[in-house]
């Protein structure tokens, strides 16, 4: 397997004041085959090392989701209704997606909310971690965590369902309820089996498979989005799905946008130990290992290629490693070039407010602490449509 030595230095600017920082990364090449051999062209990306490389990430990290023919999904709309959110006019929408195995039935609810225009439109998927009450669909409780409003009036549609109405966050009930509960848990002891984060992924795949139904939704132009944990998933969701046009990762840190070799801020063992049902059990053997690993979160962002990326971090946010999120995006652009959508000379500033817009990558560093915020989504949207 071919390696890559990044050396970096750059300046970022933290509480402490300026600190200038040198890293030496042995990083596996996102261009380099698992024989040694490198590639070169838009042809052996798509044909050879996108593939081995989605393999490896299933087999080491995420784990495997099951085949679709081990289920059944059918959508329900439970609900429409008009309202006005405030001076918007908006069509709200509530789905339930319907899984259905050897073993039972259940289902999650999509929350939509609708500009009102006669042509479909490009929406925002959000996989939400946080309270319900940032999904009230009454809209009377407002979240900045998701600006309904704000994205409506950039001609979006506002989509989001809870995370753990697809598998509960929690060890103990992750197999018990949710989706995962409707396949045999046996499988729970194979080392590649899927985890939480990759049950999380596959709901957003589910609910893509609604918006190809629905004419209201233009499913050539959705964007996943994930903060923190469901930033993990979006990027996993969009790597390994390519029907989502945009991908947005904030504040993603460990095992999402950051780089494991870093050895920086939240690490591979850390995760493993306090949330041990997010991934396949196979990354536990990387606990205090990162360099171990086949592949390392730079050639995540990289299967994203030639679709847009966008990586946002905080400046206050250290166990996510901002700065291990920033070199990872810059060191994906080598598969981005292959489609002229990439970084040509790499951006060296890194410092709060700073915002990256190269091609199909986006990156900013907001000043500020972990956390998903209008600041965030006005970027996003901004780079949607640019």
């Amino acid at each position: 397997m071919h390696k890559i030595t990044l050396t970096y230095i750059t300046g970022i600017m933290l509480m402490t004041g300026l600190h200038t920082m040198t890293e030496a990364l042995n990083l596996p090449d996102p261009l380099g085959l698992e024989n040694g051999t490198s590639i070169s062209t838009q042809e052996q990306w798509e044909t050879l090392r996108r593939s081995e490389l989605l393999t490896l990430f299933a087999d080491e990290i995420y784990g495997h989701a099951p085949a679709p023919s081990k289920y059944i999904t059918t959508f329900k709309i439970v609900d429409t209704k008009e309202m006005m959110l405030g001076d918007i006019t908006a069509t709200r929408k509530r789905v339930n997606i319907y899984l259905e195995t050897e073993r039972g039935e259940t289902y999650f609810e999509v929350l939509i909310f609708l500009p009102a225009q006669a042509e479909p439109s490009p929406c925002f998927l959000l996989i939400c971690n946080r309270d319900q009450e940032h999904l009230d669909p009454t809209r009377m409780i407002k979240s900045d965590f998701w600006p309904v409003e704000t994205i409506l009036k950039q001609g979006y549609a506002a989509a989001a369902f809870m995370n753990r109405e697809v598998a509960p966050d929690d060890p103990d009930l992750t197999w018990r309820y949710g989706m995962k509960r409707l396949f045999k848990q046996t499988a729970q002891s194979e080392a590649s089996s899927w985890g939480t984060i990759a049950a999380w992924s596959w709901g957003a795949s589910r609910a893509m498979d609604y918006f190809e139904t629905d004419p209201d939704i233009d499913a050539s132009k959705v964007a996943i989005v994930g903060h923190s944990r469901g930033g993990k998933a979006a990027l996993w969701a969009g790597a390994s799905d390519e029907r989502f046009a945009m991908v947005v990762s904030n504040n993603s840190g460990c095992s999402g946008a950051a780089l494991a070799r870093r050895k920086s801020g939240e690490r591979v063992k850390d995760i493993n130990d306090r949330f041990p049902h997010w991934f396949a059990d196979n990354y536990k053997k990387y606990n205090d290992a990162e360099d171990d690993l086949p592949v390392d979160q730079h050639t995540l962002l990289a299967l994203i290629a030639p679709r847009k990326v966008y990586v946002a971090s905080a400046s206050d946010d250290a166990w996510a490693d901002p700065q291990g999120e920033y070199l990872a995006w810059q060191m994906a652009a080598p598969v981005y070039q292959l489609y002229d959508k990439g970084l040509g000379i790499a951006p060296k500033n890194f410092e709060p407010g700073i915002q990256h817009w190269i091609g199909n990558m986006g990156y900013h560093l907001r000043p500020g602490k972990h956390n998903l915020m209008v600041y965030d989504w006005k970027r996003y949207l901004k780079f949607a449509g640019w």
